[in-house]
């Protein structure tokens, strides 16, 4: 610039404030490029040598960009200042540094022209009123606008080639490391491996990403992190929080494949200011997916496996997601479709800490205020359900045992690998830092005073992780496990699965892995559930199941106890009716065993009458032990004459005692088959003269 004063600048515009508007695009030009800032804030003594007494430099926008998408609160005070007819100079060392849009350049240019402000770079000064050097100066705002599009457009096409080959890298996460040319391998340090690989198979193992947070959490497993300070990258462990699970569970680095465009930027205006905003894509809508291109921690499908699951666990997320399986007690949650409406049924909690269970079509109620499609007890179906889960597992119910059993001391196994590598590296810690206070001047105590405390800290923590590493041990030292009492316990899966000490999340994904939902709907007399089970691999079956009636709960006896006690009152008084009923392997509604004081109350309750010898005898019914011995026979008698068709009995199900009628017993039948059974235990009727005489001679 000149020294001498330009013909347009008027004592007018020396009246009023120079602005200087100072500007860099990004911190690095900030902090590197210093020789840029000392010409820009030089303009503000060029402008005193041009006669300007007062002087504002505004360089509130360091390290922002000025192509429009950034709020700029220097450029606004200063375009504010220009309003008031506070400026008489705008002062900028180029048109870029003022504006890198013509939307921001032209706004400046024509309020520069109502209020006879100069423009003034280093090209020279402008006077927007002037049509020349308005023409001028917009030519210069869109060279700008030119410019920084051009630039861009390179720098993106040089970032696109370069991924396009898979060598665009601009940090590696955890877990891996960059060579020299550019390739990525896996971290040389043993302990980060096995840190990685535990994460993954626990989350193939827990099916939640918050599972595995909270099972780190609870058994004090820390994961490596990285943190940049001034020596650069260093690795950090500590306890994990559920971003750096997610971090793992969702970069498909760990899965050996390069990735590149895995986030978009949308531009939205709004309040009259564009803004940004980053979404993820898609995977089929990646730029580049090259998979197989480095060693990875897990396959790529298992990962993709890992996603579906991810998707799934999501609460809220649609009406097609399941849901993770959580702690409440109904075992069909996310899994029911009502067939009327197409929408998932809710479950409602209710009685005494929520046993109480139904699921309920109201997505129609919710969205729209219309009302319920249908809502039923969950007792009756679940039933159902287990039913069907049992028939499918039950053959490889103890293959399946066989296996948790070892995936349960695989993972023990591999804790305590890891706790012994984290000891290998405290060590090496400790040990380092006892190298350190041996080289030290003793005499030097303020440097040896420090470095005896690291060292008495490291020698801590290796005597903290042997005490971890000895519980582990301790743990892994236990009883091996009883194949033969797991196989016994596998055969008797229902019982199981009904104890109350069987996790209900467990039950949940066991049910997921089987059946992918379930479509149910309610017959036209509101008395059973019409059900079609999508299972796990295509398949298709029907349930027809009857529901509850009112007063039929989850602690009622079962129907076939009534029926047998119902037979039994006429013959056997309570106490031998509890018997039979043991004998026969029946419990009550709460799992209990029989007494006589419980068959009392399942008569009272189910209105049966009391055993009465008398009205039994009047009646004429006996039981097949009884029918033995008025007819003097044996058990297997009886029941040959049952079998046989002879002699009418009644029997409720296949394993209660038989009912007998004392009238049958006359019958003709009955009465030869008796008569014929005397006779082969009495012998033959005639004696034979030449048979020997077993009795000793008296003569």
């Amino acid at each position: 610039m000149s020294a001498l004063l330009p013909a347009k600048i008027t004592p007018q515009h020396l009246q009023r404030a120079a602005y200087v508007y100072v500007r860099q695009s990004t911190v690095t030009q900030v902090h590197e490029h210093l020789e840029s800032q000392r010409r820009q804030y030089a303009l503000a003594e060029h402008a005193r040598t041009w006669g300007w007494q007062q002087v504002e430099v505004v360089d509130d926008d360091l390290g922002r960009s000025g192509s429009g998408r950034v709020v700029r609160p220097g450029f606004e005070r200063l375009v504010a200042a220009v309003c008031d007819e506070h400026v008489g100079a705008v002062f900028a060392l180029e048109a870029s540094r003022l504006a890198r849009n013509n939307r921001d350049w032209h706004h400046l240019v024509d309020l520069c022209g109502l209020t006879a402000t100069l423009l003034i770079d280093g090209e020279g000064v402008y006077d927007p009123r002037d049509f020349n050097d308005r023409l001028l100066l917009g030519l210069k705002g869109t060279m700008s606008e030119w410019e920084l599009g051009v630039l861009r457009q390179r720098s993106l096409e040089a970032l696109r080639l370069k991924a396009s080959r898979g060598e665009l890298y601009t940090t590696v996460p955890i877990g891996y490391v960059r060579t020299r040319d550019d390739r990525v391998e896996l971290d040389p340090d043993l302990r980060i491996q096995s840190a990685i690989r535990m994460i993954f198979r626990q989350f193939l193992a827990l099916g939640s990403l918050r599972q595995v947070l909270l099972w780190c959490r609870s058994e004090h497993v820390t994961l490596p992190a990285i943190e940049y300070g001034p020596f650069g990258r260093t690795v950090v462990w500590k306890l994990p929080v559920y971003n750096t699970i997610h971090k793992l569970a969702t970069n498909p680095i760990y899965a050996g494949a390069y990735v590149f465009g895995r986030t978009k930027t949308e531009t939205r205006v709004s309040g009259g200011r564009a803004s940004k905003r980053t979404t993820r894509r898609e995977a089929a809508e990646w730029p580049v997916f090259l998979p197989d291109r480095h060693p990875g921690y897990i396959t790529w499908a298992e990962y993709e496996a890992l996603q579906t699951q991810r998707q799934e666990n999501a609460q809220m997320q649609g009406r097609m997601s399941r849901g993770a399986p959580r702690h409440g007690t109904a075992l069909l949650a996310g899994l029911l479709r009502c067939r009327r409406c197409g929408r998932r049924l809710h479950v409602t909690y209710s009685g005494a800490n929520g046993k109480v269970r139904r699921y309920d079509c109201r997505g129609a109620m919710v969205n729209h205020g219309t009302g319920h499609c249908l809502s039923f007890g969950s007792l009756a179906l679940e039933r159902a359900v287990e039913d069907a889960i049992f028939a499918v597992v039950a053959p490889g119910a103890i293959d399946a045992a066989l296996a948790a059993a070892a995936q349960t001391q695989e993972q023990q196994t591999e804790r305590e690998a890891h706790a012994r590598l984290a000891l290998e590296q405290l060590r090496y810690e400790a040990e380092r830092a006892r190298r350190q206070y041996d080289a030290v001047d003793p005499a030097n105590r303020l440097v040896a005073a420090e470095l005896e405390r690291r060292w008495n800290a490291a020698l801590d923590a290796v005597a903290a992780q042997e005490r971890h590493l000895a519980g582990l041990a301790t743990i892994s030292a236990s009883p091996a496990v009883d194949v033969a009492g797991l196989r016994a316990l596998a055969e008797d899966l229902p019982r199981v699965w009904q104890d109350s000490r069987t996790d209900a999340r467990l039950k949940k994904r066991l049910v997921r892995t089987l059946i992918e939902e379930l479509l149910v709907d309610v017959s036209a007399d509101a008395s059973r559930l019409h059900v079609i089970v999508r299972w796990a691999g295509g398949q298709h079956s029907a349930l027809d199941v009857r529901k509850k009636r009112k007063g039929q709960h989850r602690f009622c006896t079962s129907e076939d106890v009534v029926d047998i006690v119902r037979a039994l009152v006429r013959v056997l008084p309570d106490g031998q009716i509890a018997a039979v009923l043991n004998r026969l392997g029946y419990t009550t509604g709460r799992g209990n065993t029989w007494t006589a004081t419980r068959v009392v109350t399942l008569r009272h309750t189910h209105d049966l009458p009391v055993f009465d010898p008398t009205s039994t005898e009047r009646d004429g019914w006996c039981t097949l032990e009884q029918a033995a011995e008025r007819l003097d026979v044996s058990h297997t008698v009886i029941r040959s004459l049952i079998s046989g068709g002879l002699l009418p009995a009644e029997q409720v199900i296949a394993t209660a005692p038989w009912v007998i009628r004392t009238t049958d017993l006359a019958a003709p039948g009955v009465h030869d088959y008796v008569a014929q059974v005397h006779r082969r235990r009495r012998g033959p009727p005639t004696p034979d003269a030449a048979q020997l005489s077993l009795t000793p001679s008296t003569t």
